[in-house]
Order: C-alpha cells, then sequence, then structure tokens
C-alpha cells in the first residue's frame, strides 16, 4: 500500500479527483468529514446509548457519545504525533502532494468519532440480543431463506459493519449516506472483510467483519480506491488501512483507563487499585506531592488518567513507526498495544474492570432487561414488515407499520433487506427510545 492512494480525498459520487494541494486550507476535506459526522441524527444519538453502566442517571458515568468525543482526542493526537514522523521519513507527500501533519490528525480523528456510531441500544449486548434472536429466537426460521452469508450478518449482528452503512448508505436525498473522504471509511473499517469465513485467522483484521452483504460493493469501490490489498482468493477480504490501526489503539486506551476510572468514581473499584494498577503505566512521569495535594478522588484519579493516557499514546505512536513497513504490506497482524511494553498492566485493568463493572448487578440486570426489550421489537417489527409483504398482514400489523419510519423496506423482494432494514431501525434507537418503543407496544403507555 502507498501514502498516496491510502490518503484519498475522494467521496462517493466524484467525477474527479480531488487533490490535497488545491484544497481550501480553511475547510480541509478530511476537517469536513468531521463535522458532518457531528452534526449527523446517528452521532447525536450515542449521547443516550450504553457505554458501560447501561442507563445510568449518575452525571460521570460515560455515554457512548462522551466515549467516541474522547477516543476522537486521542485518536487526533497519535494522527497528528505520526504524521509529523511520516512526513519526516518520506517528505514528498508533504513536498509533492500538500499533506500536512494535520491531516493524519484529522483522518484519525474523523473515523474515531464515528467508530461506535452503528452500536445498537444497550451496549454490546444490544449486538448480541440481535444476533441472538436470529440464532436460537424466532428470527431463526429465516435461515433457509438465505444466503449463508447473510444469515451470518444477522446472527453476527455487528456494529462496526452497521457503522460502514450508517457512513455510506444511499437513501433518499442522502446519496452516499455522510459522504465522507475514501480515507476516513478505511481508517474507519478496522475489520476490512464480510461476516463469513468467521475469524478465518488469529489477524486482528479477522476478529470480527466490517461491512454487510448489503454494503459489499461500497466497501470493495473504497478498498479499490485506497488500494488496500486483497487477503482472500474466494471471500471479500483486504488488509486494514494503516490508519485504522491508529483509531483501534485511541479505542483501546480510553476504554481501558476511562472505564476504569468510571468502575473507581462509581465505588465498584476501590481507589487504591488506581495507584497500585495505573502507577505501573505512569511510574516514569508521575509526581506524588501533585498526586497527593489533590483533594477529591476524581481529582486524584484524573490526574494519574491523563498521564496513564499521554504515555500510552506515546507508546502507540513509536510502535506505529517502528512497524509501519509491515503495516504497509500488510503484514502486522495485531493491535498497536499488543505490543507495549505496558500489555501485561493493560491486561491487568481490563481483568479488574471486567469483574467489578462489566459483570457487575447493576450491569447484568439491565443487560437482562435489554435482551427482553430488542427481542419484543425484532420480533414485532419483522413480523409486521414480512406480512405486509406476504399480504397477510393484521390489522395490528398495519398499525405497528404506520409507527414506523418509512424507511423501513416493506415491499423490498430481498428478505434478507427486509430483516436488515428492521435491524437497522433498532439499531439507532437511544435506549430510551427503545425502551419507550417496547413499553407501547407492551400497552404499559397508552
Amino acid at each position: 500500500m502507498n501514502w498516496e492512494q491510502l490518503l484519498s480525498l475522494k467521496r462517493f459520487g466524484d467525477t474527479k479527483e480531488r487533490l490535497r494541494k488545491e484544497q481550501d486550507e480553511t475547510r480541509l476535506g478530511f476537517e469536513v468529514d468531521y463535522d458532518r459526522i457531528i452534526f449527523s441524527s446517528e452521532f447525536r444519538s450515542l449521547q443516550d446509548k450504553t457505554q458501560v453502566i447501561p442507563l445510568s442517571k449518575t452525571d460521570f458515568v460515560h455515554t457512548r457519545l462522551t466515549h467516541s468525543l474522547e477516543v476522537s482526542v486521542v485518536g487526533r493526537s497519535l494522527g497528528r504525533r505520526v504524521g509529523q514522523k511520516l512526513l519526516e521519513k518520506h517528505p514528498h507527500l508533504q513536498e509533492e502532494h500538500g499533506y500536512q501533519i494535520n491531516d493524519f490528525g484529522a483522518i484519525v480523528a474523523a473515523a474515531a468519532l464515528a467508530h461506535d456510531i452503528g452500536n445498537p441500544p444497550f451496549g454490546h449486548s444490544g449486538e448480541q440480543a440481535i444476533g441472538e434472536f436470529f440464532r436460537t429466537g424466532n428470527g431463526k426460521h429465516f435461515k433457509g431463506q438465505l444466503t449463508e452469508k447473510e444469515y451470518q450478518d444477522l446472527c453476527d449482528f455487528e456494529g462496526n459493519a452497521n457503522g460502514f452503512k450508517i457512513l455510506t448508505e444511499n437513501r433518499a436525498g442522502r446519496l452516499g449516506g455522510l459522504r465522507l473522504s475514501y480515507a476516513t471509511l478505511g481508517a474507519f473499517t478496522k475489520y476490512p472483510k464480510e461476516s463469513l469465513p468467521k475469524k478465518p485467522s488469529q489477524h486482528i483484521a479477522d476478529k470480527k467483519y466490517g461491512f454487510f452483504q448489503s454494503d459489499k460493493d461500497a466497501f470493495v469501490d473504497v478498498a479499490h480506491a485506497l488500494g488496500l490489498l486483497k487477503r482472500s482468493e474466494t471471500d471479500l477480504s483486504f488488509s486494514r488501512h494503516p490508519l485504522a490501526f491508529l483509531v483501534e489503539a485511541a479505542d483501546d486506551i480510553c476504554y481501558t483507563i476511562i472505564d476504569f476510572e468510571d468502575g473507581i468514581n462509581l465505588g465498584l473499584i476501590q481507589e487504591e487499585f488506581a495507584l497500585e494498577y495505573l502507577s505501573k503505566i505512569i511510574r516514569s512521569n508521575i509526581r506524588p506531592e501533585n498526586y497527593y495535594a489533590l483533594s477529591t478522588k476524581e481529582d486524584r484519579i484524573g490526574y494519574l488518567r491523563a498521564l496513564a493516557i499521554g504515555n500510552l499514546i506515546n507508546e502507540a505512536v513509536d510502535i506505529f513507526m517502528a512497524h509501519e513497513d509491515a503495516i504497509l504490506k500488510g503484514d502486522f497482524n495485531c493491535g498497536l498495544l499488543d505490543k507495549s511494553q505496558y500489555d501485561a498492566q493493560i491486561k491487568d485493568i481490563i481483568k479488574i474492570s471486567v469483574q467489578n463493572i462489566y459483570q457487575s448487578t447493576e450491569v447484568i440486570d439491565k443487560e437482562i432487561a435489554g435482551y427482553g426489550v430488542i427481542n419484543t421489537l425484532l420480533n414485532t417489527y419483522t413480523n409486521a414488515v414480512n406480512n405486509c409483504f406476504n399480504n397477510t398482514a393484521s390489522n395490528y400489523d398495519t398499525v405497528i407499520l404506520k409507527a414506523l419510519p418509512k424507511n423501513i423496506k416493506t415491499d423490498d423482494p430481498s428478505l434478507y433487506n427486509r430483516l436488515l432494514s428492521v435491524c437497522f431501525h433498532v439499531s439507532l434507537l437511544s435506549d430510551s427510545k427503545a425502551i419507550l418503543e417496547y413499553r407501547k407496544i407492551q400497552g404499559i403507555d397508552f
């Protein structure tokens, strides 16, 4: 792969090449990507979607929106620092093409801002609940009417693939979705493959999948324009865009450190653990006198968090540059932080977070409720949509359809497209909106 292609400013529908040296410096194309994402309705709904604690009313607990903003900030720092080193190593990118340090930061920041935009309500349990409906619930009877890959899309419903759909799908009056630059779309796609074969290797890009069958042509167009390397002759699978490693690192840094911080602030993890675990990452630059001078737990934890994030950013940049050649060849097969000298400490923090936060009674109780909500919505909506298509709709089905948005594909001849459109609608609901629709169906609110 080469950086000239990887930094493509091309957007859906472009008829001529966009050159970096011809860009308006007051409103760069990569910065436009960020603006389009942050003003989208799908991004705004993240303010009421679970990050760790579902439906929490606690002020300082992160939502998907605050998490995404923080990942974007970390991603911007990673991108700029890598950009500085890349332009020093490849000066022709600046001298001949006009690329600047901030371009790399803008691409990574925009992709990181959107990294959770496709996540359904109730956190990762929402993804699992959608998949469970098709694997073992009432949706499993559709299996014989779908291709193997179509069915796998639904059984392993993936927020990353759903995010790519949001960013790129044609809609009435909105061709090309948000019409982001292909560089940003490439950096966004951490898993540039289709849902099958499932985990064909231990390569990081094979961990999940990044696009639905309905969107594979759109992704192939992006992949070819960026010059991503094909990794399979039989199935759609490509090497990652190099900047996707930075987006992933930004996410890993934030959820590792900040979820841990949330757990301490909620009282699920003792404050002493913060100093014990985080000091191993920041031992080279922590100043005990500054730490002990802080009078509140939140300020003390915030001080440790800031130092830890700073150290991990520096580590990720050094690892990326040390392996740039392998990354461009598609031979780098793990996350950047997997090579970190702090890998053991990161794993320890994640372990205690899993035990004390992700498996806490509050989280599990609300995940159970989320399963019930999503199962009810999918069962009701898939029945109504398919009964309508088959001309067997009951009065109840007709009423349900009137309450659904017009973009639900009730008349699409493809069962897969109809089912995916229902899943897409449910995925866009905030936690509160999903509960509201559930309560209406159950006759609780009237």
